[in-house]
């Protein structure tokens, strides 16, 4: 199972989507599902017992999907390959995906696979369907793609995350060549890497896009120790105005959620008084702090 898990940002639309999604992928389930509690409403204003997070598995792989606010919108700067084992399977999940769609690049033979296409859901989130060619290939691999000022430092990013994490590695890598302008020769075509033993890959693109990373798709880690949440958030964070309640920004623009594993079971398993309380704590934090979670939980006053 994945160690990184990618957050969708909705505006009220999570339980909607995440329903949409297992409907039409296999191997998939939905999971628990949290709710705003009235601690920390001045912050989120939302009411007490709406939808907060939904988790739910697709192809074995976590996600999960946040009802945030009208505050962000998904792009395809961070968008997701689907390996499908034939062309059926290409055509029978880009037919499910595509109502209310925006295509991106047509379903159609390529130079790189004999079955691919691009969009965006109704929803927004952007899915690469392509024909599997990788044996052994994660079937749902997130892409990071380097626009604007970012363009041309998708390598450099590789290498960094590959340095922050354990078990992460540089895989496969196709640079642009001479005359494939605007883009630069030697940049990154697509690069495949690791981190977690996670897959990913990254693209640089010199065309004009008008998006590049923000906080409506973010990779969240859950992490056993404040030593771990402590090396993360100093190897990762660098917009100091961007850390909030376990959230930050990398140089890249790229948001993530350092969060520690045992959130899972508070938010989970805990009674009413005791979400409340470890909400009003957690909304007060950037980086979490287990210790004083693991205190208000506890808190029998």
């Amino acid at each position: 199972m994945n160690r990184i898990i990618p957050n969708f940002w909705f505006d009220g639309q999570a339980e909607e989507a995440a329903k949409f999604y297992t409907s039409i992928f296999t191997n998939s389930k939905l999971g628990h599902i949290a709710r705003y509690t009235e601690a920390g409403k001045e912050i989120h204003g939302h009411n007490a017992g709406d939808v907060l997070t939904v988790e739910f598995e697709l192809e074995n792989m976590r996600f999960i999907a946040l009802n945030g606010g009208p505050q962000f919108q998904v792009n395809p700067s961070i968008s997701f390959f689907v390996r499908c084992e034939s062309e059926d399977e290409v055509n029978d999940l880009w037919q499910k995906l595509s109502e209310g769609a925006s295509v991106l690049m047509p379903l159609d033979l390529y130079t790189f696979s004999r079955r691919y296409g691009w969009l965006s859901d109704k929803f927004g989130i952007s899915w690469h369907i392509i024909v599997n060619e990788e044996p052994d290939a994660q079937k749902i691999t997130p892409s990071l793609l380097f626009t604007q000022e970012l363009t041309g430092r998708a390598e450099e990013a590789m290498n960094f995350y590959t340095s922050v994490f354990p078990d992460s590695s540089i895989g496969t890598i196709t640079r642009y060549s001479a005359g494939q302008e605007p883009d630069k020769e030697g940049t990154i075509a697509y690069g495949g890497f690791s981190i977690l033993g996670d897959a990913f890959t990254a693209v640089d693109s010199a065309r004009e896009h008008d998006f590049t990373f923000n906080e409506a798709i973010s990779l969240m880690i859950e992490c056993e120790t404040q030593e771990e949440i402590d090396t993360y958030w100093e190897k990762l964070s660098a917009i100091p105005e961007a850390e909030v309640c376990g959230w930050l920004k990398d140089k890249y623009g790229v948001s993530w959620q350092i969060v520690p594993t045992l959130m899972g079971t508070m938010m989970s398993e805990g009674t009413p008084e005791q979400l409340e309380r470890v909400t009003a704590a957690y909304m007060k934090m950037k980086k979490f702090d287990i210790a004083e979670l693991e205190r208000v939980y506890n808190d029998t006053k």
